[in-house]
């Protein structure tokens, strides 16, 4: 075999530990596949003493994980420490500065400097590599590079929080609200030490960039991702899609359109018998749908130890073999600019709103969605307990801007009592 490629190994929790158990059980077999050796030279992390369960004493150590990044015997460098500045971005642009490839999970580093890093490798004829740091274990990034190299893309969607996804369908399963199960999967530790990164659609909404990015060929926006959390996401919402027909996701969708690039995260209807409907626990979900493939389903899971590790060794392996591709799938100066669409395409709108029980309440609602270009197509009164009348409005096909500035309207008709929710119904 040729000479090893040698790892630095940048944190040591969970998904660190994964690779490093890859490497140690599968040495002979990543050798067979690749036709080199892959070793791990040097590691760092917060502490040195903590038991790993694994032995990791003939690695060298470095209590500062940026000088990984220049040592003469790491070839590349594994960045799984997170965080979009400090210490992460420090160490990948010593790395790449000094002929280093690079492997990394962190999604949050690449949505907000993905575009400078990917020109920084490219300048230094290196790899920055990342198939970890969208949905875990799914081979998302390489199905677009690779495999779909040869479509125009036109839609990208998916799953791809898996905690929001354990919340929604646990709500649905159990029949339990929405404060009950987020305190369960914070007990459980799914959630982020800021659970806001979680339900609040950020984490999602990082991956939905670096999608968006492949996809179009445009440079990373994540400024102009549209986010809509699952927070306000009420028991009597999942009850009342379900009779529908429907389930509540956090869905990402990506888009060019006339106007521009759509980008938006935040909970949709999807029919509940499409795949994404179906979709349970903390399981990720991306549906890609070009010109000559049609629509192909992603499904897998996105976290834990073993996926994530996969992913990172995946993309270890390529670089073993030579494979070298651009970033986002192609040279990062070809990358353009997309003005970014705020305003989506028509679908039509769950309403959900509670109105005063008093004479002429609905027909001022209808009023206000009528001269906001919005047409009913399913009008009910539901768990009806004076003095307070909770209504559910369908709407026919209407624009997000549309339904803002009924919803806009609504606060001084004085006949809604709090707010509103509204909710796309997504054609998938």
């Amino acid at each position: 075999m040729s000479t090893p490629l040698r790892l630095g190994i940048a944190g040591l929790g969970t998904v660190g530990i994964g690779v490093v158990k890859i490497v140690q059980m599968h040495s002979e077999m990543l050798g067979r596949r690749t036709g080199r050796d892959i070793s791990i030279s040097a590691v760092s992390a917060s502490s040195r003493t903590k038991d790993r369960g694994v032995d990791i004493s003939g690695y060298a150590w470095e209590d500062n994980p940026v000088a990984l990044g220049s040592r003469e015997d790491v070839d590349v460098v594994v960045e799984l420490i997170g965080g979009e500045n400090g210490v992460a971005k420090a160490l990948v642009e010593t790395a790449l500065a000094h002929g280093k490839h690079v492997v990394t999970a962190n999604k949050a580093l690449l949505a907000h400097h993905g575009n400078a890093l990917a020109q920084l490798a490219e300048d230094n004829g290196r790899s920055l590599r990342y198939e970890a740091a969208v949905a875990g274990g799914i081979p998302v990034i390489k199905s677009l590079v690779e495999g779909l190299a040869a479509n125009q893309i036109t839609r990208v969607m998916g799953v791809m929080n898996g905690t929001c996804n354990y919340i929604l369908t646990r709500m649905e399963n159990a029949g339990l609200p929405y404060d009950e199960v987020f305190e369960e999967a914070r007990k459980l530790g799914f959630l982020e030490a800021d659970p806001n990164l979680d339900v609040g659609g950020i984490d999602a909404g990082h991956k939905l960039s670096l999608l968006s990015a492949i996809a179009f060929g445009t440079k990373v926006d994540f400024e102009s991702v549209v986010l809509q959390g699952i927070n306000a996401v009420s028991i009597d919402d999942i009850k009342l899609a379900r009779d529908m027909g429907y389930s509540i996701k956090l869905l990402g969708v990506a888009q060019m359109t006339g106007r521009g690039l759509e980008q938006r995260m935040s909970p949709c209807l999807v029919p509940e018998t499409h795949p994404l409907g179906q979709l349970q626990g903390g399981t990720n979900m991306v549906v890609i749908e070009g010109d000559s493939v049609g629509q192909i389903v992603l499904r897998g899971a996105g976290a834990g130890e073993g996926p994530t590790a996969s992913a990172v060794m995946a993309d270890v392996m390529d670089i073993a073999r030579g494979l070298q591709l651009p970033t986002f799938g192609q040279p990062a100066e070809t990358l353009v600019d997309a003005p970014p669409a705020v305003v989506s395409t028509g679908a039509p709108w769950y309403l959900r709103m509670v109105l005063l029980d008093k004479p002429g309440a609905l027909a001022k609602i209808a009023t206000i969605l009528g001269d906001c270009g919005v047409s009913i197509d399913r009008l009910r009164q539901y768990h009806h307990d004076e003095p307070h009348a909770p209504v559910l409005i369908v709407t026919h096909k209407a624009s997000s801007d549309d339904i803002t500035h009924a919803l806009e309207m609504f606060e001084d008709c004085g006949v809604v009592v709090g707010d509103p929710m509204a909710l796309r119904i997504e054609t998938v």
